[in-house]
């Protein structure tokens, strides 16, 4: 069974990796990601991040003076139909720190878990097999989807 599969008709959040990969069509993944993308376009999937996600991805454009991909990242994470991207309350804060006191996990990777947690994600799609600790929501590692 295929990751699209997994999470069809669910919510989802999503981590960067993902989003890179799939914007800079990473040939890696790009055959596991296209029909995620494609079902969170067709409303049968629906995804969330938060705005760290759009502080990763804008870094190495902006490095790079890559205006072009920088506005690509921009118009998928603040415009696109199925995809919500939320700013970082206090109550995510509060349950970032309780994630990062609980599991020793990175800033903004308890960021983006209580953003999912919070807003009623399902799952957490992330490619960071750090995470598979993280108990108070299922995690799924984008690696484990790739053809052996």
């Amino acid at each position: 069974m295929g990751l699209v599969d997994e999470i069809r008709g669910s919510r989802i959040c999503i981590d960067t990796a993902p989003f890179i990969y799939f914007i800079e069509k990473d040939p890696r993944y790009l055959d596991v990601l296209r029909p995620v993308f494609a079902e969170i376009d067709a409303g049968k999937i629906d995804a969330l991040t938060s705005t760290i996600t759009l502080l990763e991805v804008l870094v190495l454009p902006f490095k790079m003076k890559n205006e072009p991909l920088a506005e690509k990242y921009r118009e998928i994470l603040l415009y696109a139909e199925g995809l919500t991207t939320f700013e970082i309350s206090h109550e995510v804060s509060e349950l970032s720190s309780k994630l990062r006191a609980k599991y020793l996990i990175r800033t903004p990777d308890a960021i983006q878990i209580a953003v999912g947690i919070i807003y009623g994600a399902d799952t957490f799609l992330t490619n960071d097999s750090g995470l598979k600790k993280v108990k108070d929501i299922k995690v799924m590692i984008l690696e484990d989807f790739l053809e052996k």
